[in-house]
């Protein structure tokens, strides 16, 4: 069970949310310190048991140590507090489970209760699921209405994300599979919808009518931080393309849904992503090399520890999208995203056609057409540059760009924003779909993707190099000029 905003109870339902990879990076990282967030917040109910399952012998004590210590990195100096943490630690328990081994999940059965609703979150390798599936399935503990959670990536192309939807299918009715895309718990992305559908000043401007091209960037500063066994086998488009970018594109340019539901939402998602056009040109990979990074020498992406220095994996990819239906037809969507760039940011930003007649000064034509920033990271908030007269009776009609800006923290009085996995797993404990992703739209994405990474790996298609530090190779720039087209951060 868990308490809506007025603390008011609902039914009381046992809850046992079952963390498997509860010593991992993820969950130490992001879900035990969210689930605390939840507690401190009063949206956790006291019927809910948090089961950590590790692979490696370990106390209580010393469990409770590790997540302690994680969650107060990620707060305030001071910022525990010590009542919430008892009360946040009288729900966990903790279980030793050799995952490929199935009589180990006896151990589980004998902790889970009958009557209790049970979601079982997979902070594991996608190699695992099949087992851990399968021996769930064997120990019977697996009921009609529990809940499976899925992390990224589902598989590494369209043939195995298929084969994981296979299995979950398998074992897991569709309504109970939660396939996570942290990114749309984010508040900003959430808003889009709130931004698109309640405010008719945009709304009616929504098309290829008004607007002129689209940027979506998630670019990041940091290099791949010791993973190089992973990440060089998936590479910029697999790990940020597929799921994130492809996420936002259909936020940003899907139909209005019928309802605020997760069919509705999931319907139109998938309408737009069989209207991306394949990729045929217009697509860049590059890899950094040696530069600076917040003024220290950084190294290179082949020279990284454990590094092979021949590989051709993408630590950035550029490239020029088009979606073939009456509302986008003739507008390009522009997707980059990189590591060791120059800033970290993530944001979607619309520019407006111009007027066709331009009464101003010749030499700042350049300058018109408005432009709509949607800033995701790394402090979310919304902005629109209008154009206005310079000051100064001087200046004349000079005319200069200024912001109207929203920042969510400053204009709602909010201590914090939420992490995105604070709102997520709140849906999830509360059996709603609305922030999850589709079976349909996984497949999609990597269909699509499969198909980009084709063409992108053709002899005719170069791999680039760029310094760390910078905003990403030249010839990103060059591709968007050819179309009469800006950068944000270069207009």
């Amino acid at each position: 069970m868990i308490r809506d905003s007025q603390n008011n109870s609902k039914e009381a339902i046992i809850q046992d949310f079952v963390l498997f990879g509860a010593l991992g990076d993820l969950s130490l990282r992001k879900l035990l310190p969210a689930l605390y967030q939840l507690e401190l917040s009063k949206l956790l109910d006291k019927y809910l048991v948090i089961h950590c399952v590790i692979r490696e012998s370990i106390s209580i004590d010393e469990l409770h140590e590790k997540i302690k210590s994680s969650i107060k990195l990620r707060l305030p100096e001071g910022g525990l507090n010590e009542n919430v943490w008892k009360d946040f630690i009288a729900r966990i328990r903790c279980t030793k489970v050799d995952l490929e081994e199935p009589v180990e999940y006896n151990k589980l059965k004998k902790i889970l209760k009958n009557n209790s609703t049970i979601t079982y979150y997979f902070a594991l390798p996608p190699r695992l699921f099949d087992a851990v599936c399968d021996n769930l399935y064997s120990e019977g503990i697996i009921n009609k209405g529990t809940k499976i959670v899925v992390e990224k990536p589902i598989g590494e192309d369209y043939k195995s994300s298929q084969k994981i939807n296979d299995k979950l299918t398998n074992y897991f009715e569709e309504e109970y599979i939660y396939r996570i895309d942290h990114y749309l718990g984010k508040e900003t992305v959430q808003n889009l919808i709130a931004l698109r559908f309640s405010n008719p000043i945009l709304s009616n401007m929504w098309n290829s009518k008004s607007i002129e091209y689209v940027e979506i960037t998630a670019a990041e500063t940091i290099g791949i931080e010791g993973r190089w066994g992973y990440y060089d086998g998936v590479g910029q488009m697999k790990d940020m393309v597929q799921s994130h970018l492809l996420q936002l594109l259909c936020l940003v340019a899907m139909e209005p849904p019928t309802r605020l539901n997760y069919r509705s939402i999931s319907h139109e998602k998938v309408e737009l992503l069989n209207a991306i056009e394949p990729i045929t040109e217009d697509i860049i990979r590059a890899q950094y090399t040696e530069g600076e990074e917040s003024g220290r020498e950084v190294t290179g992406y082949l020279n990284e520890d454990g590094a092979n220095n021949k590989s051709d994996t993408e630590t950035y990819v550029c490239m020029r999208v088009e979606v073939s239906n009456w509302r986008w037809s003739g507008t390009p969507f522009y997707l980059r995203t990189g590591k060791r760039l120059a800033k970290k940011v993530t944001e979607i930003v619309i520019h407006f056609k111009p007027d066709q007649h331009f009464i101003f000064d010749e030499d700042q034509e350049h300058l018109s057409g408005n432009s709509l920033i949607i800033t995701l990271q790394p402090r979310e908030g919304i902005s629109i540059e209008l154009l206005t007269k310079d000051q100064g009776i001087e200046k004349g009609m000079r005319l200069r760009k200024d912001p109207l800006h929203l920042d969510f923290v400053e204009s709602q009085k909010v201590p914090r924003i939420p992490d995105a996995y604070e709102k997520l797993l709140l849906e999830i404990l509360n059996s709603e779909q609305r922030l999850f992703v589709s079976r349909e739209e996984v497949e999609l994405s990597w269909k699509w993707c499969d198909q980009a990474i084709q063409i992108s790996k053709q002899p005719s298609q170069q791999l680039h190099h760029y310094s760390a530090g910078s905003n990403g190779p030249d010839v990103a720039k060059e591709m968007v000029q050819k179309y009469g087209h800006l950068w944000h951060e270069d207009r």
